[in-house]
């Protein structure tokens, strides 16, 4: 296992569901050992509904979550160089992420978690749908950093 970085920075493609899902799972595994925040490509999307749904089953809030992208959070003054790490969890992240970092000396990973958005056909169906990618972000984070009691 490796030591938590000091900053992580998760990204997706619209902020809405995959990296805020990451975001709230990791500062719940492991507290505030890391300064872990979250963006998107684009910010067109309030948080999902059905991620808010799937982490309140295991503890994480997410109902607060605020999306932004790469560029509002430039516009507020943090960029890619006050972070260790980035975690891509979309190709389209991982492309945006490389292209922005070229000039900082960084790592940017590639984790291929599941957009569950366009799976389900009744609401039982879409819950599993989530349920399934919010396990992948665990299973990578736990893979990653160890269990919560060895990441601290």
């Amino acid at each position: 296992m490796d030591a938590l970085p000091q900053s992580v920075l998760f990204c997706c493609d619209h902020n809405a569901i995959r990296s805020p899902m990451a975001e709230a799972i990791m500062k719940k595994l492991y507290g505030f050992d890391a300064y872990v925040q979250s963006v998107g490509v684009n910010n067109d999307l309030e948080i999902d509904g059905f991620s808010i749904a799937v982490c309140k089953e295991i503890g994480v809030e997410l109902s607060r979550h605020r999306s932004r992208s790469f560029g509002e959070m430039e516009e507020l003054g943090e960029d890619l160089s006050s972070f260790d790490l980035v975690v891509a969890l979309s190709p389209a992240s991982r492309q945006r992420a490389l292209e922005l970092s070229r000039f900082y000396h960084l790592d940017v990973e590639y984790w291929p978690i599941m957009d569950p958005s366009g799976f389900g056909e009744n609401r039982a169906a879409k819950l599993d749908a989530y349920r399934r990618t919010r396990d992948q972000i665990v299973d990578k984070l736990t893979e990653r950093w160890g269990a919560p009691d060895e990441g601290k």
